[in-house]
């Protein structure tokens, strides 16, 4: 009897393993945790000071889009309404540090979900990891929307919806409600790169795609964000910013700075690609007047 148990015994483990792949846990693949510092070499003017006014090029918006971005008016950053409205989500990654961390099921140990804290105004989100569906469609719409998660290898990939207006630049070209944005994290030793595709059928012709790079901060820690608005300007109440169509003088601006012609600086699918280069040479397009 003592040699049968013995042998009982010596099973366990492997009994246990087996146990645990039978009942489908779930584990990270890659160790996503700590504290990411954001790296600005992409794209540096358009993270942190913003973008210049009239500059969408590059970005495959349709004419609805540039019609919101041809009557934004950066005043309307001063309203108290504005002043803390944080970056969604699929925004968030433009400048500031992140930390990621792992919620696990304490009797299963299956991934639950992972979370993201972004330094800027202290958003916070979580990725749902636990093959839960998305809400309907009617379902409240909020700045970090609706996040799941899969395995892909060794790459986390995430799709959200129900995502609150934001926007595709700084400078007035706006981001619908409608978008779904699927999101790759990828790892590589100490580095992280975040990858966006942005499909939005009100204001996009192509998805839109971005990456932003991290590395690893063995000591990395995230201060507080407070954000408490203020009445900058003392104007009318109910007074909002904007350009009535056709009258936003300062677009010129952009163009005559750098020597872009209109078309290219206004954007569209066509302008995305090398080939653009040589349709503005052959035709002899110079900056506008």
């Amino acid at each position: 009897m003592d040699q049968v148990r013995q042998i009982k015994i010596a099973r366990l483990p492997s009994l246990i393993l087996a146990a645990a792949l039978s009942s489908g846990a779930t584990f990270a693949q890659v160790n996503l945790g700590g504290v990411w510092q954001n790296q600005l070499d992409e794209d540096f003017p358009d993270r942190l000071a913003g973008p210049e006014l009239g500059d969408y090029a590059g970005l495959p918006i349709n004419a609805a889009d540039r019609l919101r971005g041809e009557t934004w008016d950066a005043s309307l950053l001063t309203l108290p309404e504005y002043q803390c409205r944080v970056h969604p989500a699929d925004y968030a990654s433009a400048f500031a540090d992140i930390r990621i961390w792992e919620e696990y099921d304490r009797d299963t140990q299956n991934l639950v979900a992972i979370h993201l804290h972004h330094f800027a105004w202290g958003t916070e989100r979580t990725i749902w990891m636990d093959g839960r569906p998305h809400p309907p469609e009617y379902a409240l719409h909020t700045a970090m929307g609706f996040s799941t998660g899969k395995w892909e290898g060794d790459i986390l990939t995430v799709t959200t919806d129900h995502l609150k207006e934001g926007w595709f630049r700084r400078n007035g070209l706006a981001r619908s409600d409608r978008a779904v944005v699927t999101e790759h994290f990828i790892r590589h030793e100490n580095g992280l790169t975040w990858v966006t595709v942005v499909n939005d059928p009100a204001y996009l012709v192509e998805p839109l795609y971005r990456s932003r790079d991290y590395v690893f901060s063995v000591a990395g820690q995230i201060a507080p964000y407070p954000c408490e608005s203020v009445e900058e300007i003392i104007r009318p109440k109910e007074a909002i910013p904007h350009h009535l169509p056709g009258t936003n003088s300062f677009l010129k601006e952009y163009q005559a700075k750098h020597g872009i012609p209109e078309e290219a600086a206004m954007g569209g699918p066509e302008t995305m690609y090398p080939e653009y280069r040589s349709k503005l040479a052959g035709a002899g397009a110079g900056p506008a007047k």
